[in-house]
């Protein structure tokens, strides 16, 4: 460097900033104020659409207690509401096939997560920091041929 910085403040000067111009995300909705996100979940794929509401969740036609009956996968679905802190005001309508009901409350997870950082951008900080925009990829594991499951081996004998 032709110029001697002494002092870290002499550093901070000579460096140009960063460019951080980084467009400002815009909200997705439709034609009638909704926002549409998949979410996936072991074999599970939910759609799932969301709007301003009075928090009214249903599931394929049901309501979610009727849906997913155990109490711990209703707060699953409420998860995302009470990170992003926004419990009570959107309803959700989503259709899920696919897989079992702890992978369908995954999936429907997902998809709420997603739709309400499409809806309001703003939300996206505090769902990213949960993990809940991350697909989770973990499948069940194929069985291999000569055993009786995955990994499982047969009972040796040595006789």
């Amino acid at each position: 460097m032709s110029e001697d910085l002494k002092t870290l403040d002499d550093l901070k000067s000579a460096i140009t900033p960063a460019v951080d111009d980084a467009p400002a995300r815009e909200p997705v909705r439709d034609d009638l104020g909704r926002a549409y996100a998949t979410g996936k979940r072991k074999d599970a794929v939910a759609r799932v659409w969301i709007r301003p509401g009075s928090g009214k969740v249903v599931v394929n036609g049901k309501e979610m207690a009727a849906y997913f009956a155990r109490p711990v996968l209703q707060m699953i679905l409420r998860q995302p509401f009470q990170v992003a802190g926004v419990v009570d005001q959107f309803d959700v309508m989503a259709t899920v096939a696919g897989g079992g009901l702890s992978g369908q409350a995954g999936a429907v997870k997902h998809g709420i997560s997603k739709a309400l950082q499409l809806y309001d951008p703003s939300l996206r900080a505090a769902l990213k920091a949960a993990g809940f925009l991350t697909r989770d990829s973990r499948v069940v594991e194929r069985k291999k041929y000569g055993k009786p499951k995955a990994r499982r081996s047969f009972q040796f004998s040595k006789r």
